[in-house]
């Protein structure tokens, strides 16, 4: 995955509005007005955090008639999980060596 796509994503999941408007659509499509209820912001700044997450690609929406309905894109979370597996797999594998390290200097 691009470095800029991965940017985006975290990006967008790095705010806990947004990361509350995911969890709710993790359990189902909602329109604009079910997922701004929570919130106590305007209506325009609440469009705003929906704007990053779908530029992000972890949602998507449809329009029907005046209402706007969004959903949950599950393959852009497992691609940030692909990436935090991987980064774990190498800070595991340093933090080892720098353990194997430290051993050998108190032996010493």
């Amino acid at each position: 995955m691009p470095n800029e796509e991965i940017d985006r994503l975290f990006y967008a999941l790095g705010d806990p509005t947004r990361r509350a408007v995911v969890e709710r659509l993790s359990s189902g499509p909602a329109a604009v007005k079910e997922l701004a209820a929570p919130f106590t912001m305007a209506l325009p700044s609440f469009t705003q955090h929906l704007g990053v997450l779908e530029k992000s690609g972890l949602v998507r929406s449809e329009k029907s008639g005046r209402v706007r309905t969004y959903y949950l894109v599950p393959k852009k979370l497992k691609a940030a999980e692909s990436w935090l597996e991987t980064n774990r797999k190498m800070w595991k594998k340093r933090l080892d060596q720098l353990d194997n390290y430290l051993l050998t200097l108190k032996e010493k």
